[in-house]
This record gives structure tokens, C-alpha cells and sequence, in this order.
């Protein structure tokens, strides 16, 4: 990161000129191709998409989408036309689960 900006090299780009032609153009790596992870760190791509349960049982939703905060990143849980922010962060999350597809979080629904 370069501020707010994204700075990446490519080998098949040489020059800047080049890499001019793909300013605000989406890139796309393999999941195959990223580095594997220590174990209890994840891709957000591997997060979203997991039912989302409390530790006490309760289903919250589906996590919609991860983004950052500045302070820590939040998990945006759907739940019907609502949407709960839950915060991603050691205390809170205590269990990722991607075979059954969960992650469990100590965080009470409320209403």
C-alpha cells in the first residue's frame, strides 16, 4: 500500500507505459497461486460466504463482506434485510470452520 493506492509489479509488465493501460482495471489472481497461509489467518474470500453463529448457538447470518477500519477489520454479516458489523478481531472470532462452512463468534444478536 502506497497510501490509498494499490502499487503492485507484474513480470509480464515492463515500463510504466505499459502498466499505464491497466490503471483501474480489475486484476485477478488464482487462488492456487496465493501463498499459503499460517494456520488461524485466512483469505477474506474464505470468510465471506460463512454462516455466522454465535457461541451460544445463535445463527446470525451470512457474512456478506470483510473491510477495514483503520482501527481492525469488520465482518458485514447479512441477516434478512439487516446487516450486523461484527468486529474481526482475536476476541471476537473464535472459531473458523471452512469445511462446514462457519465461523463462530462471541457476539450476542440483538432484537
Amino acid at each position: 500500500m502506497q497510501g490509498s493506492r494499490v502499487v503492485a509489479s507484474l513480470d509480464t509488465l515492463n515500463g510504466r507505459e505499459v502498466a499505464q493501460h491497466y490503471v483501474g482495471k480489475v486484476i485477478a489472481v488464482r487462488a492456487s497461486d496465493l501463498p499459503t497461509l499460517q494456520d488461524g489467518s485466512f483469505y477474506w474470500t474464505e470468510i465471506e460466504g460463512l454462516e455466522a453463529v454465535t457461541t451460544s448457538g445463535t445463527k446470525l447470518g451470512v457474512v456478506d463482506r470483510l473491510f477495514e477500519t483503520g482501527a481492525n477489520d469488520v465482518m458485514a454479516i447479512k441477516c434478512g434485510s439487516e446487516e450486523i458489523l461484527v468486529p474481526y478481531v482475536r476476541e471476537v472470532v473464535r472459531r473458523v470452520d471452512l469445511e462446514r462452512g462457519v465461523i463462530e463468534v462471541d457476539w450476542e444478536a440483538i432484537g
